[in-house]
């Protein structure tokens, strides 16, 4: 027979043990602390603008000629903005008579806002920018009547968008 002393001992140890796994079992106790910080940004008010090319093709005096090109402009949402087209290269042009050149030798035509080519495209009103591309149609037309020498006219206009 074990003695008191040898019983207690084991029991002791056997309490212990069951101890030790209950507390390798219980979860460990998390601590937190936590912080804030600012997010910040400037949006700086932009637009970009960008055109296609206008081609008249082949223009036979006895009647007019007419073609259209567009003028695509992009801006940061309601920023405002106009949009204008120069009077281009040729010598003596404007905004209202504008001229393709063939050395020394012009050609008119001109641009206007319309189908019916009756507004001249110079400054459309403000508008105020989407965020999304916003595509304006510029109609051209060479007027009949125009004799000139026979060969490739050319001038370039300059889309500028002023916010």
């Amino acid at each position: 027979m074990k003695s008191a002393k040898t019983l207690l001992s084991t029991l002791s140890a056997a309490v212990l043990g069951i101890a030790m796994l209950c507390l390798a079992t219980a979860p460990a106790q998390a601590a937190t602390a936590t912080a804030t910080f600012a997010v910040t940004a400037t949006v700086q008010a932009t637009c970009s603008v960008s055109a296609t090319a206008l081609a008249f093709g082949t223009y036979i005096p006895t009647a007019a000629s007419a073609n259209t090109a567009t003028v695509t402009v992009t801006c940061t949402n309601s920023t405002p903005y106009t949009l204008g087209l120069n009077a281009g290269l040729g010598t003596g042009a404007t905004v209202t008579n504008r001229l393709m050149m063939n050395g020394a030798v012009l050609l008119g035509y001109g641009l206007f806002t319309d189908a019916a080519h009756t507004t001249n495209f110079a400054t459309l009103a403000s508008a105020n920018g989407t965020g999304s591309a916003v595509v304006t149609t510029v109609y051209g037309q060479i007027p009949a009547g125009s004799y000139v020498t026979p060969g490739s006219y050319s001038d370039t206009i300059t889309a500028t968008v002023t916010y």
